[in-house]
């Protein structure tokens, strides 16, 4: 799924090799798929797009959005976004094809759920999206501890660390994959609640979210998400379903995996006491 580290290298590669190409040809939803979410008419998409020229390409949360020229691709969630050359194989199922004039490609397939959104600039006032674009993103510098210390005391104190961190856009693209090892390397439990925090520890997990998250983004993802062609991320996850059979990398203790608030919890009950 896409989130902070994902989609910065997305983009970042993304203007590495699709800006300056113009669009030659546009499929949408050749092969139907239940949960593959498009803004209005995907017919529409052909028209909008076709013969105009891509321009910048950037992270907006965990949103990657595409300008060509009056129009924009936003791609969300479980978006897999993927460029092919000039006479490499492609998928036979795709949710969106785009071919450029020089036979390149770019393609998006939806496995579990995703989004796919061509507009024309101004039209789409999604929350989620307006969220994304008007929050500060936690690798910017103005995502200072201030910043957070801030957004800590506007929320209810009965929340768990998971519900704060990782819902209602306080903090657009962290999600519920990167959220495990930012609490890990925080030393707490993803049910903990935030009334029990000392000043202490609201400093240190700042600095995990901070740390962690640019760490991420810096190695190109994590090891559990693939970027623009297809290759891992070059961070090692801590704690994912990857990870679940090994030992606490500092207490060799035995992780635990649970399901909560719409996803799974991955912790050390030694490293995280809650």
């Amino acid at each position: 799924m896409l989130e902070i580290p994902e989609s910065n290298t997305i983009s970042k590669q993304l203007n590495q090799t699709i800006k300056g190409k113009k669009i030659k040809k546009v499929i949408t939803n050749s092969s139907p798929h239940r949960f593959a979410f498009y803004f209005e008419d995907p017919e529409n998409y052909h028209a909008l797009l076709t013969d105009k020229t891509v321009d910048l390409s950037k992270a907006v949360g965990g949103l990657i959005e595409i300008v060509v020229q009056d129009a924009i691709i936003l791609f969300g969630d479980g978006a897999n976004i993927r460029y092919f050359e000039k006479g490499n194989s492609i998928p036979v199922k795709h949710q969106l094809y785009l071919e450029f004039h020089d036979q390149s490609s770019l393609i998006c397939t939806i496995q579990m759920y995703g989004g796919i959104w061509v507009y024309k600039e101004g039209e789409n006032d999604n929350p989620y999206y307006i969220a994304a674009k008007e929050r500060t993103s936690p690798l910017s510098s103005e995502f200072n501890e201030l910043y957070f210390l801030n957004l800590l005391e506007n929320t209810k104190q009965k929340l768990s660390l998971k519900a704060f961190l990782a819902t209602e856009q306080r903090v657009p693209g962290l999600g519920n994959g990167v959220l495990q090892d930012i609490l890990f390397r925080a030393g707490m439990h993803p049910k903990r609640k935030l009334e029990s925090l000392a000043e202490e520890e609201k400093s240190r997990l700042y600095k995990s979210v901070k740390t962690t998250l640019l760490e991420m983004t810096q190695n190109g993802g994590r090891d559990t998400e693939k970027d623009l062609f297809g290759k891992l991320g070059g961070y090692r996850s801590i704690l994912s379903k990857n990870t679940l059979k090994s030992p606490c990398p500092i207490c060799k203790g035995k992780i635990v995996k649970q399901n909560y608030l719409g996803g799974s919890i991955y912790y050390c009950p030694n490293c995280q006491p809650n």
